[in-house]
């Protein structure tokens, strides 16, 4: 077939080989060669050559778009942008390259009149980026939340439904492969910042300063604030957020309190959902699997064929992809935010103690809807449950600072959503 697209692979780990199988069903594209970490390893597709070195597919004169689906900053950012001075296109799925570099990589790409599509780097399979960029485009909006992680949204619920703890969970999950065996990047929250900065960069038209971002992980959720959450009407997610609060932007990743009658509540297991909140649209979800060979193929090779429908008729192709934004948000410190907090606290059993806590809070300018003790525990203090009304971030760690040092152990605290 004449006129064949042609691309570079650079990855051939579970989505890399995903997005070779795909294309076998589009004779109309080839996979001139990939890089691979090791060229003499066996595996279950074939391509016509491979290589240890990236440079190589970013270099080669007949390759179109340039496929980075191996992940990490280094050497992929170099890699990349000499992919893009050498007039190719990028397909990626590199969220932590995006979350940290896409303001260069973007510049440079529009630079040299190329394209970087990238629908698989924040949700998997999910189409989220394509829909805010196309069909949601008249919407101006305020927030943007989502499930962004399959890995701490299966120990979550597992702890949920099996009443087991958090390390249990996640011995199951790596023993699924839900989880790999440094699980860092997904249990503390890194990987759902990188996806929640993308997003935040497209919903909002504003560069993102990754940085600046306020991140927790899960690590520090038991299988008592699960159970103390479900019995007062909620979920525990661990959820990116981006919302405006009036000319800032409040931005950040930690495990949320959910309402059971948020939708949002019932997204279980590996899957994933993303929230939309705008003008004239309302309130809009988009939910599927996150991760995957497959689904994230899909996402992949989606990109492929948005580039291939216009590689050969336009001199501007897919201009509404295209980021051409420069100012930086102005992301608010987490100090300056507000929520709705639940607090787990373990305090000497004796009267007056709930009057104590009750009274800090009213000192620093926290009302509380709900404060429960539920039980004694072994060493003989008494575990409270604190459920607040909308505080400043500020007054709450104040509050804090001053019940610890009255002896007042501070166990968990989970901001709602």
């Amino acid at each position: 077939m004449e006129n064949k697209l042609k691309i570079g692979i650079i990855g051939l780990g579970t989505v890399g080989t995903g997005v070779v199988k795909v294309l076998q069903d589009f004779p109309e594209i080839e996979i001139i060669g990939a890089c691979v970490k090791n060229t003499s390893k066996k595996r279950s597709v074939e391509v016509n050559f491979l290589t240890d070195d990236p440079f190589v597919i970013a270099n080669h004169p007949e390759i179109d778009i340039v496929v980075e689906v191996a992940g990490g900053v280094n050497p992929m950012r170099d890699v990349l942008k000499t992919a893009i001075k050498n007039k190719k296109h990028i397909v990626t799925a590199n969220k932590e390259l995006l979350a940290k570099h896409g303001a260069e990589l973007f510049d440079l790409a529009n630079e040299h009149n190329v394209v970087i599509l990238y629908e698989a780097a924040v949700a998997g399979g999910i189409p989220i980026i394509s829909p805010i960029k196309n069909a949601l485009r008249a919407n101006k909006f305020t927030r943007v939340a989502g499930i962004l992680n399959g890995t701490t949204n299966y120990i979550l619920t597992k702890m949920e439904q099996d009443q087991i703890s958090y390390n249990e969970c996640l011995t199951r999950a790596q023993e699924l492969g839900y989880a790999e065996t440094d699980p860092t990047g997904d249990v503390e929250g890194f990987d759902t910042m990188y996806k929640i900065a993308t997003l935040a960069n497209i919903v909002f038209g504003k560069r993102i300063d990754v940085n600046k971002i306020y991140r927790e992980g899960i690590t520090n959720i038991s299988d008592d604030d699960i159970k103390h959450a479900e019995d007062l009407g909620y979920k525990i997610k661990l959820i990116g957020l981006a919302q405006l609060d009036g000319d800032s932007l409040d931005i950040r990743v930690h495990p949320m309190l959910i309402p059971v009658e948020n939708v949002i509540s019932l997204i279980d297991n590996a899957l994933n959902a993303v929230q939309l909140e705008g003008t004239p649209v309302g309130q809009i979800m988009f939910t599927g699997p996150g991760a995957g060979e497959f689904p994230t193929a899909s996402s992949v090779v989606g990109d492929i064929l948005a580039i291939k429908s216009e590689i050969k008729t336009s001199d501007y192709i897919l201009p509404l992809t295209r980021c051409n934004h420069h100012e930086y948000a102005n992301q608010l410190n987490i100090l300056d935010t507000k929520s709705c907090y639940y607090i787990s606290i373990n305090a000497e059993n004796r009267v007056g103690t709930i009057g104590l806590i009750g009274s800090v809070c009213a000192k620093n300018s926290i009302n509380l809807s709900n404060i429960v003790q539920k039980g004694i525990k072994q060493d003989g203090t008494a575990q409270v449950i604190v459920v607040t009304e909308i505080a400043s971030e500020r007054d709450m760690q104040n509050a804090l600072t001053e019940l610890k040092e009255k002896g007042i152990v501070i166990n968990n605290l989970i901001r709602a959503m």
